[in-house]
């Protein structure tokens, strides 16, 4: 049992947690493109990301006594939203934190993204059976995780040099 539910029921929660945030920082993340703020939207894809980052802890095999790869992504994760929430609320993106948050929130949206990829080759059989080790280290799952990575490099980049929203 994590926090009264079953685990399984947990990890579903989880799992629908962490899809909100994605498909919400996806849209934020074009948005930003057009210099479009969509507060509501970005306090959705911020709220539910850092959800996402610290509802996986409790997870086994996360609950463990070493610290694992998956827990340097969480902590990582939550280190970058806690700076990109303090670049658009504390600091209301004047000066260099309109790119310190437009960099660190689509960093966390990317390392969700990455970890949906690692998730996906694990639990969808098609995935699993082309890259059937655990973690995932076949060529179909490099491919997949580079073409991710070389999508939010762009879209990071493109946002970088477009995301000035007007002040509010």
């Amino acid at each position: 049992m994590i926090l009264g539910m079953s685990l399984a029921t947990f990890v579903l929660v989880h799992v629908i947690i962490s899809l909100i945030a994605i498909v919400a920082g996806i849209i934020v993340m074009f948005g930003m493109l057009g210099s479009k703020r969509m507060p509501g939207l970005t306090a959705i894809f911020l709220v539910f990301t850092i959800l996402t980052s610290a509802s996986g802890f409790p997870i086994p095999p996360l609950l463990s006594e070493k610290l694992l790869p998956s827990h340097m992504i969480g902590i990582l994760s939550l280190v970058l939203l806690a700076i990109a929430c303090f670049a658009l609320y504390g600091m209301k993106l004047n000066g260099a934190w309109r790119w310190i948050y437009a960099l660190t929130a689509l960093v966390s949206l990317y390392l969700n993204v990455f970890v949906l990829v690692i998730q996906s080759f694990l639990k969808v059989p098609a995935l699993h059976a082309l890259a059937p080790s655990v973690p995932p280290a076949e060529p179909p799952f490099a491919i997949v995780q580079g073409i991710v990575l070389i999508f939010f490099v762009v879209m990071i980049i493109g946002a970088l040099r477009r995301y000035r929203p007007t002040p509010t």
